[in-house]
């Protein structure tokens, strides 16, 4: 078995931590469709999903930071408005 090396995974986890939401989120959509349409051997359907699970980690990561962002302002919209 071809194990992937931890610097390659370093790369890789440095690669999509750098990703903005859009670019995440597109890079997981063309892993899914990858994945789906099958073809791909054993080796690199684990590749990709290892990768779109990174990716949708780094979504759910945004956008867990969105989510606090527009938490932390709606108490500061509430006393301003009131």
């Amino acid at each position: 078995m071809n194990e992937q090396s931890g610097t390659g995974s370093t790369a890789m986890s440095e690669e999509i931590a750098a990703m903005s939401y859009e670019q995440a989120r597109e890079a997981l959509v063309a892993v899914v469709t990858a994945l789906e349409a099958g073809g791909a051997s054993l080796e690199e359907s684990l590749a990709l999903w290892e990768r779109g699970e990174a990716l949708a980690a780094r979504c759910e990561a945004w956008l867990e930071g969105a989510r606090r962002r527009l938490d932390a302002a709606r108490p500061a919209q509430d006393q301003s408005g009131s």
